[in-house]
């Protein structure tokens, strides 16, 4: 629809006319003049010639600066995340969750507030959806109402629309970072101390298994990525992800990715085909995003058989409910095994536990790294060596409390000096806070 102009002459202000009528009637223009052409392509510059065209033909006059944030909301509508591009160009910013159309929510910091921004309607919404995941290859509808994948940059996206999403449709973006984050910036945040990135580190370096176990948005995928740092150039990685996250920058690297059914219901390939693809891969490391379900069973198969210095996450509680997780998924694998069988299986194949935790101010915290020991009996043996003890909050709500060794020294110590790490006796000393970090040996 055009807009009119007044009796009198062209509409001079936005008085006459709503700049959501506006900005609908200009997006609407720009799109058939688009489709009109040989070259249908969205670049800037052919939107940005039609934009201006349509708008010297609604015979607005706007003030520059409202001209300029509508001509900047179209260009995102047709080329980009519409309402959220300004979100997304925001590099505080950490998650977009869009409930309905009229509701938003951002996390900053750790902490979740109410965006400003808003979609026009449920319809915006589903558009939007659609423009993410129909060049991905995925699709959303009645008969299939969630919907997983990633953006260019390689942030994740969840959709979920009616009939599941009683409200209307809903999007949650985790951010991809730009900058990938290293353990120096972890010790800076206190997330970790220096004792327990160094633990941690020759834990990698040496060839030990390690599960992070955490909840949702508990930052286990970032320590993954971290801890992959570690890996030596000189070894082949294959990492298995349900949505590729990890940023390895060694070259020897082979990212796999699952893939899930098409319309017909065909041509997935799960996580547990991906694992055991990887075996015939010559992998000197496997590293798993995320362990769901019976992949759980090929994963410690593989640690048990040659692969160590394997990484992968879960989502747990606490170390305890993290091996006891990882019974129940491989349960899942669709072998009827004892349960001691399972938990022979645990504890010859993960050395380190560690906990990664989402605090109650939003901040992420490694509360603690344990190793698996041994069995008792039918009982899974965990020793923890390193811990978060908390102390309260201060006067912001910011978490307080400090790291500290529980005085344990690790079985596995033997297979980090002969590696070239040493474990000096004050990194388990009650007053290890003031401690120098440990040096490598040489």
């Amino acid at each position: 629809m055009q807009p009119a102009a007044n009796a009198n002459g062209p509409v001079r202000d936005a008085s006459d006319l709503t700049l959501i009528r506006l900005r609908s009637w200009l997006k609407e223009q720009v799109q058939q003049a688009i489709r009109s052409t040989a070259s249908p392509d969205e670049d800037e510059a052919r939107v940005r010639q039609y934009l201006d065209a349509a708008y010297q033909h609604a015979k607005v006059n706007l003030p520059a600066d409202v001209r300029s944030r509508l001509f900047y909301e179209v260009q995102a509508d047709i080329l980009g995340y519409g309402p959220l591009r300004p979100l997304l160009d925001d590099p505080s910013i950490t998650e977009i969750m869009v409930n309905r159309a009229g509701l938003v929510f951002i996390e900053r910091d750790g902490k979740v507030a109410k965006a400003e921004v808003k979609f026009a309607d449920d319809a915006a919404v589903l558009d939007l959806i659609q423009r993410i995941i129909v060049p991905l290859g995925r699709r959303i509808d009645r008969n299939s109402p969630t919907v997983d994948a990633r953006l260019r940059d390689g942030s994740r996206v969840n959709a979920v629309i009616p009939p599941v999403a009683i409200d209307g449709p809903c999007l949650t973006i985790r951010k991809f970072a730009r900058e990938r984050m290293t353990m120096e910036d972890l010790i800076r945040i206190d997330s970790l101390d220096q004792h327990m990135a160094y633990l941690l580190r020759a834990c990698v370096a040496s060839r030990l298994n390690i599960l992070i176990g955490g909840g949702t948005s508990s930052g286990k995928t970032t320590l993954l990525n971290i801890l992959s740092s570690f890996i030596p150039d000189s070894e082949r990685i294959v990492t298995i992800e349900d949505a590729a996250e990890l940023q390895l920058h060694q070259e020897n690297v082979v990212r796999l990715e699952a893939k899930p059914p098409d319309a017909d219901g065909e041509g997935e390939v799960p996580i547990r085909h991906l694992v055991r693809n990887a075996l015939r891969m010559r992998p000197d490391r496997i590293v798993v995003g995320e362990v769901r379900g019976g992949e759980a069973l090929d994963m410690l198969q593989a640690m048990n058989t040659g692969h160590e210095g394997s990484l992968a996450t879960l989502h747990a509680n606490s170390p305890r409910d993290a091996t006891s997780r990882l019974e129940t998924l491989t349960l899942m694998s669709g072998f009827d095994l004892p349960l001691r069988v399972i938990r022979e299986q645990i504890v010859s194949a993960i050395d380190v536990v560690v906990q990664q935790s989402r605090m109650r101010d939003g901040s992420r915290k490694v509360t603690s790294i344990s190793e698996v020991s041994g069995m008792e009996g039918d009982t899974v043996v965990m020793s923890e060596i390193f811990h978060f003890r908390e102390t309260g909050v201060d006067q912001q709500g910011n978490v307080k409390g400090e790291y500290r060794s529980t005085g344990i020294r690790p079985m596995f110590e033997r297979r980090l000096v002969s590696a070239g790490f040493r474990l000096p006796p004050e990194m388990f000393g009650v007053d290890q806070m003031r401690m120098k970090p440990p040096t490598r040996a040489r």
